[in-house]
């Protein structure tokens, strides 16, 4: 059975891995590539047998979509002391600036709608999903203290920032005697490591769990797009964000080492590509996203894939600094 670890130094334990499920919908898909709750239900199922007890989603996906499909299956496979829930606020769901952010108006009228979607009194962890740099973030770090207090949410959870904001936001929770973040959700992968360098050093100093977002690189170190230009799936198709971040001459060069050492182990490139993020210090438990079994059997098995430092650092050694990616 799959290993349970702590969040970063809270008392709160999840599998090594989480599952994501972006991917997932009720009503309209907002992704061509998406599921819809009967083809999901197949992949969660497999995820609790493996193990898996942890389970990520955010009101944006498909516009609430994902959660009402998380919340119908999760207490079909799980008791509910037996997962953690983790859903997120920040981005817009209804017309208007009120609809959006990290207001007070916004995160408790937010929590109210995820919980109404997800059919759950309360979520194990409450992220915000991105900075909000038009709200103070006393105001910000105030109200997810009160969504705390009233039960809504056990814990609460950051993504993607700056080490400084995310330093700033601890700093005043801590001064006011308020909730702090127990955990970082941020971009990182083989090729995006940016987040050594600021992030992960502060969160392994604070104690706060990392759960990365996008451990694949949306698909792209499980080689679904060719130094060519060749796209492999629907996904690689049509994800026009995942341009936006990789393609880089220099990405292949990383990704052509995965595949490398993936034939010498005689393993798909995804399960080593999830293992040396596995290896890594402070990472709690990647978010891995599945649309086929072989996604989540490749996530599975990553867990007990030992990679030697030789390997690391072959893997590692072709990487080359990005600019900061994934913040927006």
């Amino acid at each position: 059975m799959m290993e349970q670890v702590r969040l970063g130094a809270s008392g709160l334990h999840v599998s090594r891995i989480c599952l994501g499920m972006m991917s997932y919908y009720a009503g309209d898909a907002s992704r061509p590539w998406m599921l819809d709750e009967a083809a999901a239900e197949p992949i969660l199922r497999r995820a609790v047998e493996g193990g898996v007890t942890f389970f990520d989603t955010a009101d944006m996906y498909s516009l609430g979509g994902s959660e009402v499909v998380t919340g119908r299956l999760l207490p079909k496979l799980l008791a509910r002391d037996e997962y953690v829930l983790a859903t997120k606020v920040y981005f817009p769901m209804t017309p208007g600036p009120n609809g959006r952010g990290l207001s007070r108006k916004h995160i408790l009228s937010a929590i109210d709608a995820s919980l109404q979607r997800l059919g759950h009194d309360h979520v194990d962890l409450y992220q915000i999903h991105r900075w909000d740099p038009e709200t103070p973030i006393e105001e910000t770090m105030e109200a997810l203290h009160d969504v705390v207090r009233s039960g809504k949410a056990r814990y609460i959870g950051a993504s993607s920032m700056f080490a400084w904001q995310f330093a700033k936001a601890q700093h005043i929770a801590e001064r006011h005697g308020w909730t702090p973040f127990t955990s970082m959700q941020n971009h990182y992968n083989l090729l995006y490591r940016e987040e050594e360098r600021e992030m992960i050093p502060q969160c392994l100093d604070q104690g706060v769990g990392v759960i990365p977002w996008s451990p694949l690189a949306r698909g792209w170190l499980a080689g679904t797009r060719t130094r060519e230009g060749g796209r492999r799936t629907t996904r690689a198709e049509t994800d026009a964000y995942a341009d936006e971040l990789y393609g880089r001459p220099e990405d292949f060069d990383v990704i052509d080492r995965v595949v490398e050492l993936a034939s010498e182990r005689d393993v798909p490139p995804a399960r080593v590509a999830l293992a040396w993020l596995l290896h890594r210090p402070g990472v709690t438990a990647p978010i891995v996203g599945a649309t086929k079994l072989e996604h989540l059997e490749d996530a599975l098995a990553a867990v007990e894939l030992e990679l030697s430092d030789e390997e690391l650092l072959r893997l590692e050694e072709p990487y080359r600094p990005h600019r900061v990616l994934g913040h927006r």
